[in-house]
């Protein structure tokens, strides 16, 4: 699939209808969405035929993506039901199956690299300090391939640190750089739009 296409077909997608400020929910646009899973598969391999797991997928935007690319398997993770309603009529609507699970991806009790790669737009931590990081911690568990997320420039040197030293992450690497336009949808937001600088990552995890 040409990286248009998947752009195109990922922008018909709903978002979240009443976004909870305290999971920091904002949707993950077709434009980073797609230029995310597509590199991800066509420079690294890591999506196509490979069981690939989205966590905090919200309305599901990553896994209709990793679907969309041929993956063997995915299954995102969420710990608030209304998103994941949302994501399940998204998967409906493209035609595409993917597994929907209700957890606390923070708190997850798996055994081992159960999945090849996992896919993420984290909180950034702006509302829970540390909250990024708790999912990265947790993505590393589990992925036996490769993590991707985004995460703010502005913390690019912790997550390095963070990754190598505590992660238990044998390399990470920031693929590139994305602007991210965080539309206004709470109400603390002075601005119509804020346009961020974020981080591409792609870590690789020591095989256990």
């Amino acid at each position: 699939m040409k990286l248009k296409q998947l752009e195109g077909l990922l922008g018909d997608l709903q978002q979240f209808s009443n976004p909870k400020v305290e999971l920091e929910q904002y949707p993950t646009g077709p434009h980073i969405a797609s230029r995310m899973l597509f590199t991800a598969e066509n420079s690294y391999g890591d999506i196509t035929d490979k069981v690939v797991a989205d966590f905090g997928c919200g309305c599901g935007t990553l896994s209709a993506a990793a679907s969309l690319l041929d993956a063997a398997c995915v299954i995102g993770f969420d710990i608030d039901p209304q998103s994941l309603e949302t994501a399940t009529l998204n998967a409906e609507e493209l035609e595409v199956e993917i597994d929907f699970v209700q957890c606390d991806v923070t708190k997850l009790e798996l055994e081992g690299q159960i999945v090849d790669t996992v896919v993420m737009n984290p909180p950034f931590g702006t509302r829970k300090k540390g909250a990024d990081m708790e999912f990265l911690s947790a993505a590393m568990k589990v992925a036996s391939q490769a993590v991707y997320s985004l995460h703010k420039t502005s913390t690019r040197e912790h997550i390095k640190r963070a990754a190598l030293r505590d992660f238990n992450a044998k390399s990470a690497e920031v693929i590139c750089e994305l602007r991210y336009d965080l539309p206004k949808l709470y109400k603390f937001h002075k601005r119509k739009e804020v346009d961020i600088a974020v981080d591409l990552w792609r870590f690789e995890p020591r095989q256990n």
